[in-house]
């Protein structure tokens, strides 16, 4: 039950943190940055409280292959650890490496008593099973949450670490709306990173919405986002929720990232989300941009988990 009472009084400083931020929504736009900021800012004082008497936080980020997207957000990973007083180490290997061995691998920052949180970035290569790399995690070192272990715990209620991504959206929906109880909701995806847990943080007591899932094979999607009052969509496709999909006063959360080709941009592409977030802005209650929504929450809710790693593993 102790893990209980203590995910209680985490999420209870969250609401207390976000309910702290000054700044209003303008235009309807809810700036992931700015909320990202003040928790990154809130976990920088935990830090330093914690390291009074021990040792910094210390993540493993493990790096497969060469992927410019991947190396990107490990890089922007790494950065927000030093800015909070979390230390880190990026464990990189070859695009060729043998399932056997990234699992020996993992198997030895397990065993490593100076690490608190494991990270392995996704996506893996095609020849590894990406299933079998997370289970072999010591769900007490899962900051990622994807662990079976965690997973099932937060379903039952009883987290341990909550995936970042979804704990991420949870604060910017209190931070638009404060109160979830008795809203319907809409997650469109169904991933085991964003989709599912996510509907699962929704469901929880604390939260109190009434979820809907949707995904590739939902009869009449517009029927179901036209009738919530919060939309996530999270399905990786450029622009699939429109303004006629969604009602007036909706609370939109874009977590797609998509690149789509532009001439007009120097590098030819930019990025866009799964929410046609122009013509859906001036309807919305509150929408996320994209980038600058999301992405930011994603990782200041991992550098979360790190030091509850290790405030757990040291207690």
């Amino acid at each position: 039950m102790a893990l209980y009472w203590r995910h209680r009084l985490l999420a209870e400083a969250t609401r207390v943190l976000v309910s702290s931020i000054s700044s209003d929504l303008v235009d309807a736009r809810l700036d992931g940055r700015a909320v990202a900021e003040s928790v990154r800012a809130a976990t920088r004082q935990a830090v330093e409280s914690f390291t009074q008497d021990a040792d910094p936080p210390a993540l493993a980020v493990v790096l497969v292959g060469d992927h410019p997207a991947s190396a990107s957000y490990v890089r922007g990973k790494k950065k927000a650890a030093a800015e909070v007083g979390i230390e880190s180490t990026v464990h990189r290997r070859a695009d060729g490496i043998s399932q056997h061995e990234l699992l020996e691998l993992i198997g030895t920052l397990n065993a490593d008593a100076t690490v608190d949180g494991i990270l392995v970035q996704l996506p893996l290569p095609d020849h590894i099973d990406q299933h079998a790399v997370i289970e072999a995690i010591d769900p007490a070192k899962d900051v990622d949450g994807f662990h079976p272990q965690n997973l099932g715990r937060l379903l039952i209620g009883m987290p341990q670490f909550t995936p970042a991504t979804p704990s991420g959206i949870m604060v910017l929906l209190r931070r638009a709306l404060d109160d979830l109880s008795g809203k319907r909701a809409v997650v469109v995806g169904r991933s085991n990173i964003v989709g599912k847990p996510l509907a699962a943080l929704l469901m929880q007591r604390d939260a109190n919405a009434t979820v809907t899932v949707c995904h590739s094979r939902t009869r009449d999607l517009a029927a179901h986002t036209r009738a919530a009052d919060i939309v996530v969509a999270a399905v990786g496709q450029p622009k699939l929720i429109t303004a006629d999909m969604v009602r007036e006063g909706v609370t939109v959360i874009d977590v797609g990232i998509n690149r789509v080709d532009d001439d007009a941009r120097e590098r030819g592409y930019r990025l866009v989300g799964d929410v046609d977030y122009d013509a859906i802005a001036p309807k919305a209650h509150a929408i996320t941009p994209v980038p600058g929504g999301v992405g930011p929450m994603t990782i200041a809710m991992l550098l979360r988990n790190t030091l509850q790693a290790a405030q757990q593993r040291r207690a």
